[in-house]
Formats: C-alpha cells, sequence, structure tokens
C-alpha cells in the first residue's frame, strides 16, 4: 500500500513539474547533470517551484552526433566507434529524429545509444510519469527542463546499465547505455541544442 501511495505522489509531483512550473534558480550541478552514474538513483524526488513554464521557440533537432558533444565528452569517447552499421539504424531518421549509436560491435555490451526526437508535452508527460510508477525512474528539473533517470546492474555482466530522458519545449533526448557513461553527456547535448 505504501508503494503505490509513493508511487502516485512521485506521479502527481512530475504531474505537476511538466503542466505548469520551471526549476528553482538552483546550479544545475546540485542535480547530476552529468551523464548518469550509481549516485544518481540516489537523488531526491522531483520538486516544484510556483512560476509557470515560459513559452519558448521549439530546439532544431541536430543532424550530427558529434556537434552535439564537447570536445570534453568526445574525448572520453575517442576511440569508440560510431553508428556502426552492425548495430543497425542510426544517424537522421524519420522526421528528423537523431540517433547516435556509441559502441564496439565485437564489445559484448559496452554500448551508448542516444535518440533526439520531436515528443509534444502530452505524451512526454505520459511517459515520464510511467518510468516513475512503474520503472523507479527519479525525475529532477535542471535546465529549464525534466530529467528523468535509473541505473541497475547489468543481469549478465559486471557492469552498470542506465537510462537517461531530458524533456523540454517539445524534445526528447532519450539515452541508454550499458558500461558506457561519458562524465557531461547529456549535458553537454542540452548546452549545444538550448544553448
Amino acid at each position: 500500500m505504501r508503494a503505490r501511495l509513493a508511487a502516485g505522489a512521485a506521479a502527481l509531483m512530475l504531474t505537476a513539474l511538466l503542466s505548469a512550473c520551471t526549476p528553482a534558480a538552483t546550479d544545475p550541478d546540485d542535480h547530476a547533470t552529468t551523464a548518469p552514474t550509481d549516485e544518481a538513483s540516489e537523488t531526491s524526488g522531483p520538486t516544484a517551484s510556483p512560476s509557470p513554464t515560459p513559452t519558448s521557440a521549439a530546439a532544431a533537432l541536430p543532424t550530427d552526433c558529434r556537434a552535439i558533444l564537447s570536445k570534453d565528452v568526445l574525448a572520453q569517447l575517442d576511440g569508440v566507434p560510431l553508428n556502426d552499421a552492425a548495430f543497425g539504424a542510426s544517424g537522421v531518421g524519420p522526421e528528423g529524429t537523431l540517433t547516435c549509436i556509441w559502441g564496439d560491435p565485437e564489445a559484448d555490451t559496452t554500448s551508448l545509444v542516444t535518440t533526439i526526437s520531436r515528443m509534444s508535452r502530452g505524451p512526454a508527460l505520459e511517459l515520464l510519469n510511467g518510468l516513475v510508477t512503474s520503472d523507479g525512474f527519479t525525475c529532477f528539473t535542471p535546465d529549464d527542463g525534466t530529467r528523468c533517470e535509473k541505473t541497475w546492474q547489468n543481469a549478465e555482466y559486471p557492469v552498470i546499465d542506465g537510462r537517461t530522458l531530458f524533456w523540454r519545449d517539445d524534445v526528447l533526448i532519450d539515452t541508454r547505455y550499458s558500461n558506457l557513461a561519458p562524465t557531461g553527456y547529456t549535458s553537454s547535448i542540452i548546452e549545444h541544442l538550448f544553448g
């Protein structure tokens, strides 16, 4: 019963975040804005601020997987193949969606897959609420958006897997990774898209 109440409370708080609130004026680094780590699951739940979300022009979807990353993040990915055909479709896809797949096809588990796409508020709210209530994701509000993340132990290998999502102004950045989480990865993409 307590688990249901906690999940319901988390869903209501996330709804409030996406429907009419902006984040409190704090340093974004107060909330693990770098690539997700084991510590990400320990962040506090969402908090709301009473001010309405400003309306912004939609950011253009990127077309280059390297251009969205800082020099520091690219240095951390040095030597990791990008968009190898063995992983399937990548690059710019339907409706301008960009899929970036970092990983060596000969590695058993090490990879990082990011999809950047358009998603309006309603579907984003449904997706993020579902991750909170059903999958135990933690959400917070850095960089004028909503970020949800979770890490877990890989079922087969002694490595950490995870997923980080960031939604702002009808753009969703969705990253799934296994044993490859460069520091500052998501923050670098956010900076490139939203300045």
